[in-house]
């Protein structure tokens, strides 16, 4: 078992801890927001007075960070972790970053002699609870190996995508399609509503034909047809709706800089952006995207 700093303790960092911990590591836990600190510790985490000192004694840091400034804040600019670390040291950020920032970051880590990936994850708040997130990783082999039995702790399904970077370039263009398949669904539900169908009859149907999807078959934004997606709880969220904006956002930074034409990615973003800047939407759950085509 290993001795690890985590840095990061929001919604999915703080399970991540837990489930860490529950597999016999021993983690050194670090947040901004105290009360998240204080969750960590009940978990059996130790409270770290700052990111610096959550890595100072760490066999692996990982951190789960809201944007791609504050990775570069906490390993380079201010924390200054890959100054600080031991040799050896192991980083993994599962942070959702621009593809950009997390090359940058792992270069300079490996410049000090260091492992790095980045490891960004897929299932929400749901997944990091049970132990089950999808892990996307980009970073070398050695590295990969390094990292995948500290991520097995938390998650179920653990790829290796390619080199730096790698990790978060899946986690945009998964998302990037889930946002589209999310506006899809919904924009099929609706017609149906106008042509008098019943929301379980056409579930049914065409969750079995050529347009079955994740979001319509697990995660379908009107209430009824699958009893545990969040449109049976008022949207409350898994993953909401500030954070796929952020995704997709994300996805037209690495489009504009691959020179990429995504022009239904770049609708959904603007579709996003109006939902969530209206009222307090951006805490529902994404797929109450539906109530803005609903409503628009």
């Amino acid at each position: 078992m290993s001795k690890i700093g985590f840095i990061g303790l929001g919604n999915m960092g703080g399970p991540m801890v837990a489930n860490l911990i529950e597999t016999g590591h021993s983690v050194a836990a670090f947040d901004l927001v105290p009360d998240a600190v204080a969750r960590a510790v009940a978990s059996g985490a130790t409270a770290a007075d700052n990111a610096a000192a959550a890595a100072a004694d760490a066999e692996v840091v990982v951190t789960m960070l809201p944007a791609g400034a504050h990775v570069r804040s906490v390993f380079i600019d201010d924390d200054k972790i890959i100054d600080t670390v031991g040799a050896g040291t192991l980083l993994i950020d599962s942070s959702t970053i621009d593809v950009t920032t997390a090359r940058e970051v792992i270069a300079v880590a490996a410049d000090k002699g260091l492992e790095m990936i980045d490891a960004p994850v897929s299932g929400g708040i749901g997944g990091a609870e049970a132990g089950t997130l999808t892990f996307m990783c980009g970073g070398t082999d050695a590295a990969f190996g390094r990292a995948e039995p500290i991520l097995a702790a938390m998650g179920k399904n653990i790829f290796h995508a390619g080199g730096p970077g790698s990790g978060q370039a899946v986690k945009v263009c998964n998302n990037l399609m889930l946002a589209i398949q999310m506006i899809a669904v919904s924009e099929g539900f609706l017609l149906g509503e106008k042509l008098d169908l019943d929301a379980q009859k056409l579930w049914d149907i065409v969750s079995t034909a050529t347009s079955q999807c994740w979001a319509m078959s697990s995660y379908c934004p009107v209430p009824g047809p699958v009893p545990t997606s969040p449109a049976n709880r008022d949207y409350e969220a898994g993953f909401t709706v500030a954070m796929m904006l952020k995704d997709l956002k994300l996805s037209q930074e690495a489009a504009a800089s691959a020179d990429a034409n995504t022009p239904l990615a770049a609708h959904a973003t603007e579709l996003f952006d109006a939902f969530a800047s209206s009222g307090r939407n951006a805490e529902l759950d994404f797929s109450a995207i539906i109530r803005q085509i609903r409503d628009s």
